[in-house]
């Protein structure tokens, strides 16, 4: 007869790994088949189709331009406040930020350290900056809106600003404004122009306002 004093079975370090890698898998899976969804209605409904990135640099199973734009949704989700401090080592602490932040945690989403691409950018080619006094400031360098459209223009594929050929503007893509930047959403309004989730002064939003300001660049990831 067993006895209360009788020592546990110690729990199989092997089957639990097994078990959290099947729960990894079955989330990615039913995320997958969600954005699957969402792309045939996208298709039926306005007739556009999804463009999806070659690569997963985080090994999910969800492209880089999905997983960048979940990661930019997933953020705006959490209802940061918006703040612009400077704050010493660069990154803003959790629950603040502005709208390059939801960038570099997009980008952190889908497995890039984005503040490093773009430091390293502007140490290599500090002229092509618009640096204040010529100097840079991984502090601030990689919030700040002029030196991300520099770095967009460099490196990433500039695709048009028209608005009305909806084809051409897909999730994951990077909008700029004047003084702003967004993430381009999977969501469409009835015109089938996409939705931006980004991060104003009035608040962090996903919404039907493209057309937010004058849109002076379009960018996607390569």
């Amino acid at each position: 007869m067993q006895t209360e004093t009788q020592t546990k079975k110690k729990p199989d370090p092997r089957r639990l790994t097994l078990i959290i890698a099947l729960s990894v898998l079955i989330a990615a899976l039913l995320l997958f088949a969600f954005l699957r969804r969402r792309e045939l209605w996208t298709l039926m409904r306005y007739g556009v189709r999804t463009i999806h990135s070659a690569h997963d640099a985080d090994g999910d199973f969800i492209d880089d331009a999905a997983d960048f734009m979940l990661g930019a949704r997933s953020y705006i989700e959490t209802q940061p406040e918006y703040d612009s401090t400077y704050f010493a080592g660069g990154y803003p602490p959790e629950g603040r930020g502005v709208c390059t932040d939801v960038i570099w945690r997009a980008m952190q989403a889908a497995g890039y350290d984005f503040k490093a691409m773009v430091d390293q950018d502007i140490r290599e080619n500090p002229s092509s900056y618009p640096l204040p006094g010529g100097m840079a400031d991984p502090n601030i360098d990689f919030r700040r809106v002029v030196n991300l459209k520099v770095y967009f223009d460099r490196h990433w594929q500039a695709l048009t600003t028209d608005t009305a050929d909806i084809g051409q503007w897909q999730p994951g893509d990077v909008v700029v404004y004047d003084g702003h930047v967004a993430v381009v959403s999977d969501q469409r309004g009835e015109n089938g122009i996409p939705y931006i989730i980004h991060h104003a002064g009035y608040g962090p939003f996903e919404e039907d306002a493209l057309g937010y300001k004058t849109i002076l660049g379009h960018y996607r990831m390569e």
